[in-house]
């Protein structure tokens, strides 16, 4: 957003008309009579333009902001990369139990994790360098104990006692296997993180040979989506746990912890578990296998399998109904047999692609089930089963 159009938004009109706006906003034909409605009343062609790109990111900010979004601003890489607000409390939560008071947010954004820290009562100190983007910032922050400061993540001296990082990814990066795919650089990031204590949010894809040893690395599932991966130091890791994998879900949050472990094999039981993501990124595939009383079902593929159910949020669980080679026709004879008009397909360690593979089986039926191509035993199989 550049600086005329946020002076607009930012003015006293502005703001009505956005509110005004987000009320009467629906599908495509809302939008344009929107435009012919605050067109006809006066309205500068530049703010209404801007209250109705406003009025849509507010809509779509509910997913991560919940209600907090009607009274927010955000642009549009702001809330793509914006921490949800249920993660962004989890932050929050861990320094407040750390003893933490003051917190500066070093490259704050739109100003989310900022956001929860405040809300938990800490002293927050949100530094921005996009002028704009820490504009919209003070404006979200601005009902909260906060200080906004327009400047550069790394120069920007703070006396705060912890410190929290979110670098951006460079645009093109994409492998994540080098420092300098951020902005700020991770070498610099992680340098000043080993000073006080910090937390530094990271892609959960990060490569791991580029996280500091003497740091805690947790990686993040919220619902099915694995978000993120923070590296806590100082008093903001804890000794005890060298890596861990949280899932939050729906008033729930569930914790793994330990170090890199890999189950053993075994035969396929009556129970079918897929990790969360957070539990494969932080491999700990083993800590959750021994929770489970489970095993792997082949070298080398993170899905496991035991004789019991254990419900946990840390992994999604299928009844297994029976194995099938992995040959196309043969599964589509059985889908048929069994009527199954609604498919599921899951596939790890098996070259195929999901969509193309359900069109070619042309489903018929009012039955629904879960097929999922992998390795059972070293061989390549399709488990058909029914969550649980």
């Amino acid at each position: 957003m550049d600086a005329d159009a946020l002076r607009l938004l930012l003015s006293k009109e502005g703001l009505a008309l956005l509110d005004r706006a987000e009320a009467g906003l629906g599908g495509a034909a809302d939008v344009v009579r929107e435009v012919a409605r605050l067109r006809a009343e006066g309205h500068d062609p530049l703010l209404v333009a801007t209250v109705l790109s406003q009025a849509r990111l507010r809509r779509r900010g509910r997913a991560k902001f919940g209600e907090f979004a009607q009274g927010m601003l955000f642009t549009e890489a702001g809330l793509e990369q914006a921490t949800r607000l249920r993660v962004a409390a989890h932050h929050a939560g861990r320094m407040r139990s750390a003893g933490i008071v003051s917190v500066a947010d070093l490259g704050c954004g739109i100003g989310a994790d900022a956001l929860a820290f405040a809300t938990l009562g800490l002293e927050v100190t949100a530094v921005e360098r996009d002028e704009a983007t820490a504009a919209i910032a003070a404006f979200n922050l601005a009902p909260w104990h906060a200080t906004v400061v327009h400047g550069d993540a790394l120069e920007t001296a703070t006396d705060a006692e912890a410190l929290w990082f979110d670098p951006a990814r460079r645009d093109g990066a994409s492998r994540l296997r080098d420092p300098a795919d951020w902005s700020p650089s991770l070498d610099r990031v992680f340098e000043r993180a080993a000073a006080q204590p910090a937390g530094v949010k990271l892609a959960p894809g990060i490569d791991r040979t580029l996280l500091p040893p003497d740091a805690e690395h947790q990686w993040v599932t919220d619902g099915l989506e694995t978000v993120e991966a923070v590296v806590w130091t100082g008093a903001l890791a804890r000794p005890a746990a060298p890596r861990s994998a949280l899932v939050l879900g729906n008033g729930a949050a569930e914790e793994l912890v330990g170090a890199p472990t890999h189950p053993e094999p075994g035969e396929l039981g009556e129970w079918l578990f897929e990790p969360a993501g957070s539990v494969i990124r932080a491999e700990l595939i083993g800590t959750l296998a021994e929770r489970l009383g489970a095993r792997s079902v082949s070298e080398g593929i993170a899905y496991l399998t035991g004789d019991a159910l254990v419900e946990t949020p840390l992994a999604q669980a299928f009844r297994v109904r029976e194995v099938l080679p992995l040959d196309e026709r043969r599964i589509a004879q059985r889908l048929r047999q069994l009527g199954i008009g609604e498919l599921e397909i899951k596939k790890r360690g098996a070259d195929v692609d999901p969509a193309a593979l359900r069109k070619r089986l042309k489903l018929k039926g009012d039955e629904r089930a879960t097929l999922v191509a992998t390795r059972v035993g070293g061989r390549h199989r399709a488990i058909l089963a029914d969550r649980a």
